[in-house]
């Protein structure tokens, strides 16, 4: 934008992104990165055998056993929640920006070419959140262009 390009921005947000994280998918791409024995034990046994409940007024829902997502609270939750989307950019061609469950795509567009390159990469993220048992939040999701005129 500074060279006076006109630049996309597209801002993707994860639905429920720290609840969704399929605990056997991550305990999968800890192991491919190395983290292995006593250390992914200890993982494994943190996530597994949780439960939780509803209440409202008094009121509470039966115990349900909790099958995906990091803990959210702990210091280790958001490492684990990195380190599973941590690929969710491979064999993208533009530049991705991820903090926590925010990612932004961006851009230099100035032809159609550039619109369907874009595009192209949008396809790529969400068939890898289709892939990873991951959704984006439609509603949340922003386009932006940006151009100095």
């Amino acid at each position: 934008m500074y060279k006076g390009d006109p630049v996309d921005i597209v801002y993707l947000d994860f639905q429920e992104a720290f609840d969704k994280v399929p605990h056997q998918r991550l305990l999968r791409k800890l192991s491919c990165h190395g983290i292995r024995g006593e250390i992914l034990s200890w993982i494994e046994n943190w996530l597994k055998d949780r439960e939780q409940r509803v209440g409202i007024n008094g009121k509470f829902s039966e115990w349900r056993g909790v099958t995906s997502g990091v803990p959210q609270g702990s210091v280790l939750g958001p490492i684990l929640f990195n380190v599973f989307i941590n690929d969710l950019e491979k064999g993208v061609n533009n530049e991705v920006a991820k903090f926590a469950d925010d990612t932004k795509l961006l851009k230099i567009v100035k032809t159609k070419a550039d619109c369907e390159e874009l595009q192209k990469d949008l396809t790529k993220l969400s068939d890898w959140a289709t892939k990873w048992q991951m959704k984006f939040n439609v509603d949340k999701c922003k386009v932006m262009h940006v151009r100095k005129k």
